[in-house]
């Protein structure tokens, strides 16, 4: 299986599966000499655990990292930092009736098709357990960003949306409620709404939204390695990502040119920011914000129909523990693909210097 690293500078490899005995990452480029707040990157992994709160899967895990190189007398040594994080509430025997089943929207089919076997507790590798290592990776990489402000945020789900802007928000509120949405009205409406379709044992899907703050002018290649094209592909590697917009985005479509443009002030900030902080694929130091699209979780907690491995119709009803809505834990991990992506530009930009 190839795709199991991103980067190039800052680079991540991560391996195991859901139900394994245990998930880990290599990072490799990280700058060697930086004190880490080990207790910061512990509390990015405890905003995306699962059992957090009523609203999620209720698999109960620590998911505390523990480091094996990398790192001596608290700073980086600039050689790989290895870190592990064990599995200690697997219950594979939810997953037994799917053994010979695909379960619909999932990667079961996909994965048999492709290599001929597969990891049927939990999805095995294509799991989203996997995306703790990006965040223990992502938490790495903020702390190279000294500086940079990356904040995610639920603006959406279902049909429940903000319509205000990241400006008119006060994001400093997003960890004051179980969804993530820093609107305390909004949320309190989107909490319920969650808890209604949990109780039909059925998913709906939602909106991350996220701004980079004090990102400096110059991240981005041309070409093939636009700043915004690795911030989709970035996000577009999450599971459940459906899609990815920036600045304006599909909104910008329909306006006139002579209203999109972003004109410049004579320190060369811009009037608006339509572009999304980034001209040419490169960063121009206004903020960076986009959308990110989750669908509904596809396991259901209801019968349906669905295939075996031999073709025939079979009934199946999900069972084990999983999340009605995920998008409020995904909020952590789009804060890490984002800080994946800045680590790496950031480092690769020291080539000009």
């Amino acid at each position: 299986m190839a795709g199991n690293s991103f980067g190039r500078c800052f680079n991540l490899t991560t391996y195991g599966e859901s139900h394994g005995p245990a998930l880990g990452g290599v990072i490799d480029g990280c700058p060697s000499g930086i004190l880490l707040d080990l207790d910061a990157i512990q509390q990015e992994l405890n905003r995306r655990k699962p059992g957090q709160s009523a609203i999620v899967t209720q698999r109960k895990e620590p998911d505390t990292v523990s480091f094996h190189s990398g790192i001596f007398e608290g700073r980086t040594t600039g050689t790989p930092i290895g870190f592990v994080i064990e599995n200690t509430n697997q219950k594979s025997h939810d997953y037994s009736h799917i053994k010979d089943s695909y379960r619909p929207s999932h990667a079961d089919y996909t994965y048999d098709q492709k290599y001929g076997f597969r990891d049927y507790r939990g999805g095995g590798r294509s799991s989203a357990r996997e995306t703790a290592c990006r965040v223990v990776a992502g938490a790495i990489a903020r702390q190279v960003l000294r500086g940079v402000e990356i904040t995610a945020y639920v603006s959406s789900v279902g049909t429940l949306s903000l319509e205000k802007s990241y400006t008119e928000l006060d994001l400093t509120q997003v960890e004051s409620n179980m969804v993530r949405c820093p609107d305390p009205s909004m949320a309190a409406k989107m909490e319920d709404y969650i808890k209604e379709v949990r109780s039909k044992g059925d998913t709906v899907g939602g909106i991350v939204s996220c701004v980079l703050k004090n990102v400096p002018a110059g991240l981005g290649e041309p070409v093939f390695d636009k700043l915004h094209a690795e911030l989709g592909k970035a996000m577009l590697s999450i599971n459940a990502v459906k899609g990815f917009e920036y600045g304006s985005g599909f909104q910008g479509s329909t306006m006139y040119g002579s209203e999109h443009n972003d004109a410049f002030n004579t320190d060369g900030t811009t009037k608006t920011n339509h572009s999304g902080g980034i001209q040419g694929g490169i960063s121009n130091g206004m903020d960076i914000y986009f959308n990110v699209a989750f669908k509904p979780v596809a396991t259901l907690i209801q019968k349906y129909e669905t295939i075996d491995k031999d073709g025939n119709i079979v009934e199946m009803q999900g069972k084990g523990r999983h999340d009605p809505c995920v998008v409020p834990r995904a909020v952590p991990i789009v804060e890490a693909m984002a800080a994946l992506v800045l680590a790496d530009f950031y480092l690769m930009n020291k080539i000009y210097q």
